[in-house]
């Protein structure tokens, strides 16, 4: 099963039919560890949601923050 990322590939083992993420998932499509991604919620970089008690990040966040790190990366190549 695969889900279509930022680039427009797809990323194996992704769910598609989910439209919230655990933190952990989050941080697992991310490559980071889950407090790193609490972290990214905390400081308003990774966007998310509460659902009761639960914390919960949208996908399209995952993809957007990507996006976010590689357009300021490529602002400091350039400069």
């Amino acid at each position: 099963m695969t889900t279509p990322v930022a680039d427009g590939s797809a990323a194996p083992g992704h769910d598609p039919t989910l439209e919230l993420l655990d933190v952990a998932e989050a941080a697992r499509r991310l490559r980071i560890g889950r407090t790193t991604a609490y972290a990214l919620i905390a400081s308003g970089e990774l966007e998310s949601v509460t659902v009761g008690r639960l914390r919960r990040v949208p996908p399209a966040a995952v993809g957007e923050y990507v996006a976010r790190l590689r357009e300021s990366q490529n602002h400091r190549t350039a400069a």
